[in-house]
């Protein structure tokens, strides 16, 4: 048996084969989130992202055992192998995917639920230099998506969908997308999920409100435009019909009257 503790110094039995269970979740979740993973030895042998998983599951017991030093090391190595700092301090829940994993940052308090998924350059960073709650939590099925930014000690819900270097720094409720800096809320679906597994991948489908507040601009300039060409041309037409300077303006059809006077 292993005996860790828990951060309420509570000790509390975990055996080895939970402990593996829980390795095994880390390494198959990612058929589920990457086409491009075609077998398990690929992912024990090329994902970053998934050693650094891994690496955090012994560094955190270490850290609640208060092997400190030893879960600090551990975490520093595994940093230098795979670009990916995870404080052993960090709670992770289940099946936590990294997908290319370059340059990614999870702070020493952070609370990461089950089903998650970060993306390379995401940063779980703090705001404050004091010893309390200070990274974010984040719920379960959270999607970050590449170059974001989530500050502070702050809650994400379930469901939560971040766009590519957007930054988070409010509490963001359940079965939302975040985008912008600082990010805002832009869409929200309730509480239906799109995938029956529970993990919403399409963090690409997500509304433009500038782009479509431009779209229509340019929708109603065309449509001025075209208004005052018409009137344009219709002024013109008047004014050639008081005009003197035949030799300028465009030829009029003459009245029938005229054309038996001349004849």
């Amino acid at each position: 048996m292993v005996m860790v503790m828990s951060d309420s110094n509570k000790s509390q039995t975990e055996t080895p084969l939970r402990f593996l269970a829980q390795w095994h979740e880390d390494v198959y979740c990612v058929f589920g989130r990457d086409p491009a993973a075609h077998s398990v030895w690929e992912i024990l042998l090329t994902y970053s992202g998934v050693h650094a998983v891994l690496a955090h599951r012994i560094s955190h017991r270490l850290w609640r055992a208060n092997w400190k030093l030893t879960a600090r090391i551990l975490a520093a190595t595994a940093r230098m192998l795979t670009n990916v700092e995870i404080h052993p301090g960090a709670t992770i829940g289940r099946r936590l995917f990294i997908d290319h994993a370059l340059g990614v940052v999870i702070g020493e308090t952070t609370e990461i639920g089950n089903d998650v998924t970060l993306y390379h350059g995401v940063t779980l960073g703090g705001t404050t230099w004091n010893q309390e709650k200070r990274h974010p939590t984040l719920g379960n099925n959270v999607l970050v998506g590449s170059g974001a930014k989530i500050l502070g000690a702050i809650t994400l819900g379930n469901n939560v969908r971040v766009g590519a270097n957007s930054v988070v720094i409010k509490d963001v409720p359940p079965c939302c997308t975040v985008v912008g800096i600082p990010g805002r809320i832009i869409q929200s679906k309730g509480t239906q999920i799109q995938n029956r597994h529970g993990i919403d991948l399409d963090h690409h489908l997500i509304p433009d409100p500038v782009g479509k507040a431009i779209s229509c601009l340019m929708e109603r300039l065309d449509e001025l435009e075209a208004r005052q060409a018409k009137l344009d041309n219709k002024a013109a037409e008047e004014d050639c019909d008081h005009c003197v300077a035949e030799s300028v303006c465009v030829p009029r059809k003459e009245s029938p009257v005229k054309l038996a006077a001349r004849g």
